[in-house]
């Protein structure tokens, strides 16, 4: 039996819920404050039997704050599990490589992924990513400034934007 462990905090751009595997990879993340909203996000071949509360997930609490109180890359190397296609796949490790501050538009995404025509299946990728912060696909915009869409809100995605923006 598959036990996960989920916990909410507090942070400056709402409440923060992650849901975590017996090993320490986050399976769900998101600014929320109902751990319900990110269940359904967990593939099916690695949704947990049962889930537990817990006050605090050891490092992915930490790097939660640290991120929050500024520490822009603390969440970089928590491990992620997310099950999908060949190119959700792929495209999930390439969020992870872009750089705190310097956000990238759905287009150069799909290029970054190695499908530069695929820009809808790059949108794709940031829509059924389950792991957001961890894997920060609010780094994503659209061509021309627009911020684009966000599941936790674009208030969040702006907010997460400006503390992010290196050059303020």
């Amino acid at each position: 039996m598959s036990i996960a462990h989920w916990s909410t905090m507090d942070t400056p751009a709402g409440p923060f819920t992650a849901v975590v595997a017996s090993d320490g990879a986050v399976l769900a993340s998101g600014w929320t404050g109902d751990v319900g909203e990110l269940t359904p996000l967990i593939s099916a071949s690695l949704a947990p039997d049962e889930l537990r509360e817990k006050r605090d997930l050891g490092p992915v609490s930490t790097a939660v704050r640290r991120y929050h109180a500024g520490e822009l890359d603390a969440a970089a190397d928590i491990a992620v599990r997310q099950r999908s296609g060949e190119f959700l796949q792929r495209a999930w490790d390439v969020l992870r490589t872009v750089p705190a501050g310097k956000p990238v538009t759905y287009a150069d995404f799909a290029l970054l992924a190695g499908r530069p025509a695929a820009v809808r299946a790059a949108a794709t990728a940031c829509a059924r990513n389950a792991a957001a912060l961890f894997v920060p696909c609010h780094r994503v915009v659209r061509t021309g400034g627009g911020i684009g869409g966000f599941r936790w809100g674009v208030d969040v995605k702006r907010w997460l934007l400006d503390h992010e923006d290196t050059e303020n």
